[in-house]
């Protein structure tokens, strides 16, 4: 007896030759959805990286010290300035609206040495990747100076890279949870005192130094250390290679700024391959000098191969080849497996060719010869800067006034920017108009010219009117020229300006 009803429930493989043989296919969204999840969002693998000793090991340690000494000593330091309003080496006073350096003293009408400054780091930031690769990401870019400093202190706390392992696998006891949260203490100290330092650069440091520790800082000084706590905190403690690798677009812009001839961290394959493990005393014939000891991984900070070629996320800071030599040592083998080499090197050595250096290449030049040019152009500017300015504003409503004798008066507003530290002595006079006359309402003339007193390091502003007959200009509008002079130097700003004349 055939039974005829259809079954329930269908297996999985019975409706998928089902649907096949109709023609259809149905596919598991969810587990094409998980297949992809796992594809493109792996789980971070923590990177634990090895202490290790060598020439460029200790290169990064004096990188540290002098750029974390630059950035904590900056606000610190004093400038003498007569008339100013702040004596601090390096300080963003936006509240004045100056910027010090130094002995340089840059106003709000000078913003374009701010521009040429940030144009010269490009450049010159461009420049060293063309000549030595990522140098600027191994030795000086701020993410890689405080991660080095976190590193160092929790290989304090945990010991080096094989007790940071042992020491995450371990069960919860008292030694690990002191060692964590100490770590993470240390860590928020170092983050809260970079956060809070950033702060003095935009404020007195002594005063903000003083006040921020009795509650007298000003509320935005808290805001910014928190901000700026947290960011170092997540950044240099628990992002790490991640910034670098995903986060930082520097890694896919520098391919542009390098080629072939470009210094980077290298390994030889030329005389590393093949490479295998090797016991002390068998022949060194037939194979290439790489042990396959994994020494470069372990002390990498982001954790690659540098075996396997120019990466993205290689750093160049050369701790590879410190433990490359170390280990280069011990089985009596020359030194420079990995060292800063070029791609093409590698290739001449290959043919049997050998190798060369060639730091002057067009890519090379331009660049340096824009970062000349800009350093110049700054340098000159800053030679040439004069301490005052003079800018005019015309009064636009009304454009003129026509008095009872015929006459046509203009008014204008006068700013003097005197930049020095000392009072100054200003005669403002006005050319381009026949028969001009000028009055103020305050200041007194001296021989068609109104004299002001200037205040040192300040903006003093001055309203000043000029009558002139019309029948003797040429023209309705006359360009005109309002000149500021010092009595005692002589030194000259100008600005120019227009006398409306009017209807007739």
């Amino acid at each position: 007896m055939t039974n005829n009803k259809e079954p329930n429930n269908s297996s999985p493989q019975a409706d998928e030759v089902s649907h096949a043989a109709s023609g259809v296919v149905r596919l598991d969204v969810s587990a094409v959805n998980s297949a992809k999840d796992r594809e493109l969002y792996n789980k971070r693998q923590q990177i634990y990286p090895k202490q290790v000793n060598g020439v460029f090991r200790t290169l990064k340690w004096f990188a540290m010290i002098v750029l974390l000494a630059i950035y904590y000593i900056a606000p610190l330091a004093r400038w003498p300035r007569a008339g100013s309003t702040s004596d601090q080496f390096v300080l963003a006073d936006f509240e004045a609206r100056r910027f010090y350096f130094g002995p340089i003293e840059i106003w709000p009408q000078e913003v374009y040495y701010i521009t040429g400054l940030l144009i010269l780091a490009g450049i010159g930031l461009f420049w060293a990747t063309s000549l030595f690769g990522r140098i600027w990401c191994g030795y000086a870019c701020p993410q890689t100076v405080w991660t080095d400093l976190f590193i160092w202190v929790e290989g304090l706390f945990e010991g080096d890279r094989n007790q940071r392992i042992r020491l995450d696998k371990a069960p919860w006891s008292f030694n690990k949870a002191w060692r964590k949260i100490g770590k993470h203490i240390v860590w928020l100290i170092i983050s809260l005192a970079t956060g809070g330092w950033f702060v003095m650069y935009f404020n007195d440091a002594w005063e903000v130094l003083l006040g921020f520790f009795n509650g007298t800082a000003p509320i935005s000084s808290y805001i910014f250390a928190a901000a700026m706590t947290f960011t170092t905190y997540s950044l240099a403690g628990a992002l790490r290679e991640q910034v670098c690798t995903y986060m930082c677009p520097w890694p896919r812009i520098q391919a542009a700024m390098m080629d072939h001839d470009a210094l980077s961290v290298t390994y030889r394959s030329d005389r590393g391959d093949p490479r295998g493990p090797h016991k002390q005393g068998q022949s060194w014939e037939g194979r290439g000098d790489c042990i396959d000891c994994r020494q470069c991984i372990a002390v990498c900070p982001t954790g690659i191969d540098i075996r396997d070629g120019l990466q993205i996320e290689c750093i160049n800071c050369g701790l590879c080849i410190d433990a490359c030599d170390e280990i280069m040592v011990k089985i009596d083998r020359p030194k420079g497996l990995i060292a800063y080499d070029t791609h093409d090197n590698v290739e001449r050595r290959a043919r049997g060719e050998s190798s060369k250096i060639n730091f002057l290449r067009p890519r090379t030049l331009f660049y340096a010869g824009i970062f000349t040019l800009v350093s110049g152009v700054m340098v000159f500017g800053l030679l040439n800067r004069t301490t005052m300015d003079v800018n005019v504003i015309r009064d636009r409503a009304p454009l003129f006034v026509k008095l009872s004798d015929g006459n046509v008066r203009n008014a204008y507003t006068v700013k003097v920017l005197n930049k020095s530290g000392e009072k100054r002595e200003i005669a403002i006079g006005i050319e381009g108009i026949v028969g001009g006359q000028m009055s103020a309402e305050t200041g007194r003339i001296v021989e068609g010219r109104l004299l002001v007193d200037a205040e040192p390091n300040k903006v003093s502003s001055q309203r000043i009117f000029v009558i002139a007959e019309p029948q003797k200009q040429n023209g309705k509008s006359i360009k005109v020229r309002v000149v500021a002079t010092d009595t005692k130097t002589g030194n000259r700003a100008t600005s120019k300006s227009v006398f409306i004349r009017g209807r007739e």
